[in-house]
């Protein structure tokens, strides 16, 4: 592990040489818009971006996932992929525009997860420059539906069908650098919408409020008495509704999430939530229904697995402070089918999801030396348990 560890300061260095290749791909993947359920273009380029850098096999699968292979060496040695997911939270529309300065690149999706998809499709010409061969395949992805509605259906799809063992894998973020994910919670994210009807000739006299409507079930939510152990949490991150000052509201929906531990006890809390909904529903005579948007399960690798040992090491020797949290990502759907993995950073960021959002050019040079780095221990065989 010391050779790969002292290598660092020279896979920085190679690393910032090639800085226009990697900004041109992050500048490239992230000006065409990719809404999930809207990201065939981004998909397409990628491919056709792999290609020109003579990666063994590129495709997209019948799940639009796009996808590049490098042949390793060794043809008995499982797969490593190296996975960043292709859509955006941007609206679908004409291409997108990027600003790039000396020290920063800035547009919509830059940092979730724009800058992330060109670092994975800048690696194979990364690897060639850093003068590395592996023994396992390497299997760059880029995962589709995997935000929101999505539910991370892309990954899903593809490990579900995938033929063979996989050895381990890196889930790659655009920000933020030193995040050391290995665990994620257990979740359903839904919605609750509220709908006064339309009485005849379009009136909708002697009706509920539809916001306050929603304000009752925000209120009974509130009052759900949690566990500290294990440990819950109800997040309501969005509402919406109504339509001027002065007009009564017909219509209002809120956004939630449900996290903890346990995946009983999301369960558990999710269906106090349903009879919450039907309760107020009867009581107020209006049209209230509950949605569940995405799920995942609860799952971890021990903070103790060599993996991780191997990614804190190697921040540590690259001087970057190290944070760790749950992750409602990819890294979950490889977690729950005992595949070894992380989600890694590759910069830092402001801005999240705004329209100027914004991530560092020169730290994003540690990030990306990180996973080589990473690589080379998983390929030696140093990260199984």
């Amino acid at each position: 592990m010391d050779k790969y560890l002292d290598a660092l300061p020279m896979f920085v260095d190679k690393i910032r040489k090639i800085r226009e290749i990697i900004i041109s791909n992050i500048v490239l993947m992230g000006q065409i818009p990719a809404p999930t359920f809207h990201e065939n273009r981004r998909a397409a380029h990628l491919v056709e971006r792999l290609a020109e850098f003579q990666v063994d096999e590129c495709a997209i699968d019948d799940y639009g996932n796009p996808m590049g292979v490098i042949r390793g060496t060794s043809p008995t040695k499982p797969p490593i992929f190296i996975v960043a997911h292709l859509d955006t939270f941007s609206k679908m529309e004409d291409d997108l525009h990027y600003e790039v300065t000396d020290k920063i690149i800035s547009g919509i999706g830059v940092s979730d997860n724009s800058a992330a998809v060109g670092v994975l499709i800048s690696l194979p010409e990364i690897f060639k420059h850093l003068d590395l061969q592996f023994a396992s395949d390497i299997v760059l992805v880029a995962p589709s539906l995997s935000l929101g509605r999505g539910n991370l259906k892309g990954i899903r799809r593809l490990l579900g069908h995938w033929p063979s063992p996989i050895q381990g894998a890196i889930c790659l973020e655009s920000i933020e650098l030193g995040r050391l994910n290995y665990f994620s919670y257990g979740m359903i994210r839904g919605e609750i919408s509220c709908s006064i009807a339309v009485e005849e000739h379009g009136r909708r006299r002697h009706k509920p409020n539809a916001i306050l409507v929603i304000n009752e079930v925000i209120n009974a939510i509130l009052g759900l008495r949690l566990p500290q152990k294990p440990r819950t949490q109800i997040v309501i991150g969005r509402i919406a509704g109504g339509f001027d000052h002065g007009e009564i509201a017909y219509d209002a929906n809120i956004g939630f999430e449900i996290r903890s531990d346990s995946d009983d006890m999301v369960k558990a809390i999710y269906a106090d939530i349903r009879d919450i909904v039907d309760g107020i529903n009867k009581a107020f005579a209006v049209e209230l229904k509950l949605n569940r948007i995405s799920n995942l399960n609860a799952t971890r690798l021990s903070y103790n697995h060599p993996l991780i040992k191997c990614a804190t090491r190697i921040l540590n020797r690259l001087g970057v402070e190290i944070f760790s949290e749950p992750s409602e990502s990819t890294l979950s759907i490889f977690l729950n089918r005992n595949i070894p993995a992380v989600t890694l950073g590759i910069t830092w960021g402001e801005n999240y999801h705004e329209n100027d959002a914004m991530i560092k050019i020169e730290p994003m040079y540690k990030g990306i030396a990180q996973i080589p780095a990473l690589l080379m221990a998983m390929d030696k065989g140093m990260c199984n348990e």
